[in-house]
């Protein structure tokens, strides 16, 4: 996965109680008792209540018929999805850069109802993210399913924790991945592929021997030792030199997959980077090693000759994976991303499906080509089950954590360092222990995230805190990275109690508003967007909130300003290492 926008690869080289329903969960006892080492902090914020609430208009406008589902299946930064089928079980992996836990996995029986059941990379033996800016770590995985050993693998790039390319392997993904084992060769974007005959192979994305021009880039298969996990060596070979028809210089082939149909081997690739010029193509093979040749009706998905002011705008669509549906339909699960007005992506790149057409030679994903729409057509016989019965809620949707529930979300998340290190359970929600490390350093941090799922949302979060120095923060942060985003919280100086706001861009910081306040306990502090418009405010009776800093622009919170990968974070944040000075 490359940002065509910052040129990053070049530099590479080379549980909630929720109104819908419970969710997957993780228990909240053995979840903080694993910390070990975590207890309750004097002076540490607790966390009463958290709400979010999505406001989409585009879901006001289009209401589901019983017979429709919404797409994104996944909506808020979850990109470079991955998908296999074993039976009717279907699971699905994407990409988690520095978060953690690393690598969400979900699982379905119909391609419409969702539940994660966990990550992927979960203890820190798997997952060494503590030192990488949020443009790095682990991104596009791929997961595969070998039916002549019954094993499930897991292959991805970890830009981090000295890893490189990684594979994990599992016979059941609902009861955990080994270790990480080490891959012995270069590149990015790996897959596996298992043929009828027991032989493996490997793809990636790699360098060329001499680059042609910018964006220039490789795939490269080898075959693979089922036996020992490591490619075979010398068995290397370049299987697409820079794309399609490297005379017009296409740039960044990457995310590559080889699907075996008709007795044919077909290779399936991004092609043209992340961004605007994203799309999907496809080469054909007598033999998994090649000689590839392209379709000629490439790309098969891509919206970027659409006109740029459509309504409901879908763009960037490409970085695809295949499955069969339980309709006998084929489906194909990608990327793309839903702007606000001024065309920002804040809620990142998220998880689109489409069914994908193979009578012809070639597959082509069915509307791919043209405006992608908000709804889609339910496989024949599934019934739309989002937001109920533990199924990850779809559309607009209300999520109410107190904490008083046994039981917390897999969608929370911290950024390079696990929760575990500073969640404690209380009686009366959960106390965030702060660390000595500010939210602009490259370093785990004490705060709890959830992802933007809405161009339009608020963020309400119900705290008791009181700060004793001007050291000490708590708050809300929208978090694009360490260099880009916005901080919300109470501090002190001297006497006094302020309510602050901060805005850090490209890494400077710049205090828009400070307010003294009288403490007083819970108070309630809230984001709302509207679109690229934030709103930041407070109350201390719950229902009269009072605006900070007027209306600021969400500009920094999304990828096409601030670069990298991810869609905006939405944070509650701790920290004994405060920079905001009243």
């Amino acid at each position: 996965m490359k940002n065509i926008l910052n040129g990053f690869v070049d530099c590479i080289g080379r549980k909630f109680l929720v109104t819908f329903g419970a969710v997957s969960m993780l228990s909240l006892p053995a979840f903080c008792q694993s910390a070990g080492k975590v207890s309750k902090v004097a002076n540490a914020p607790v966390i009463n209540r958290v709400v979010y609430q999505g406001n989409d208009q585009g879901y006001k406008d289009h209401p589901l018929k019983e017979d429709e589902f919404y797409n994104p299946i996944l909506q808020g930064c979850y990109p470079d999805p991955s998908i296999c089928k074993r039976g009717d079980d279907y699971f699905l992996v994407v990409s988690s850069f520095a978060f953690n836990p690393g690598v969400p996995i979900f699982h379905s029986k119909d391609l419409v109802n969702w539940k994660q059941i966990g990550h992927v990379l979960e203890r820190p033996s798997q997952l060494k993210v503590e030192n990488t800016g949020m443009a790095a770590g682990v991104y596009a995985p791929t997961i595969r399913y070998n039916p002549h050993n019954e094993t499930f693998y897991m292959i991805t790039t970890q830009f981090a924790g000295d890893f490189g390319n990684i594979v994990v392997k599992t016979k059941d993904p609902f009861k955990g991945w080994s270790d990480p084992i080490k891959l012995k060769f270069e590149g990015i974007d790996p897959s596996l592929f298992f043929d009828d005959d027991g032989k493996a192979y490997v793809v990636h994305n790699d360098a060329p021997e001499k680059a042609l021009y910018n964006g220039h880039r490789v795939i490269k298969i080898w075959e693979y030792d089922v036996e020992n996990d490591q490619v075979i060596p010398g068995t290397d070979k370049v299987i697409v030199d820079g794309g399609v028809d490297i005379t017009k210089k296409p740039i960044w082939i990457e995310a590559p997959h080889i699907y075996k149909r008709y007795g044919k081997y077909y290779l399936m690739c991004a092609e043209g980077g992340t961004g605007g010029w994203h799309s999907e193509v496809i080469f054909k093979a007598d033999h998994p090693m090649g000689p590839y040749t392209p379709a000629a009706n490439n790309p098969i998905l891509s919206q970027r000759y659409l006109f740029s002011h459509r309504a409901n705008k879908v763009d960037w669509a490409g970085h695809a994976d295949l499955v069969e549906g339980p309709d006998g339909q084929l489906y194909g699960v990608f990327l793309a991303i839903r702007p606000n007005e001024k065309d920002r992506v804040n809620t990142g790149r998220e998880t689109f499906i489409l069914p994908v057409d193979w009578s012809g030679e070639f597959p082509i994903f069915v509307n791919g080509l043209i405006p992608i729409e908000p709804k889609l057509k339910m496989p024949k016989g599934v019934v739309n089950m989002t937001g109920k019965d533990g199924y990850l809620p779809n559309g607009n949707f209300t999520i109410v954590e107190d904490f008083t529930a046994p039981v917390l979300d897999y969608r929370w998340i911290g950024v390079r360092g696990p929760r575990e290190n500073f969640l404690v359970k209380v009686k009366n929600g959960m106390q965030l222990k702060p660390f000595a490390v500010n939210i602009s350093e490259v370093k785990p941090t004490s705060t709890l995230f959830l992802r933007q799922m809405h161009n339009s949302f608020s963020f309400t979060v119900t705290m008791q805190y009181s700060p004793m120095s001007e050291n000490d923060l708590a708050g809300i942060v929208c978090y694009q990275n360490e260099k880009f985003h916005y901080v919300f919280g109470i501090t002190k100086k001297e006497k006094t109690t302020y309510i602050v706001l901060q805005r850090t861009e490209k890494g400077q910081s710049t205090l828009l508003a400070s307010k003294p306040i009288e403490v007083k306990s819970p108070v309630h502090l809230q984001v709302s967007a509207n679109g690229d418009d934030y709103q930041f405010s407070y109350s201390f009776n719950g229902t009269d909130f009072e605006n900070v800093g007027g209306t600021v622009s969400g500009d920094i919170l999304s990828t096409n300003v601030a670069g990298g990968f991810t869609g905006a974070l939405i944070g509650i944040y701790a920290t004994l290492a405060n920079d905001i000075k009243p």
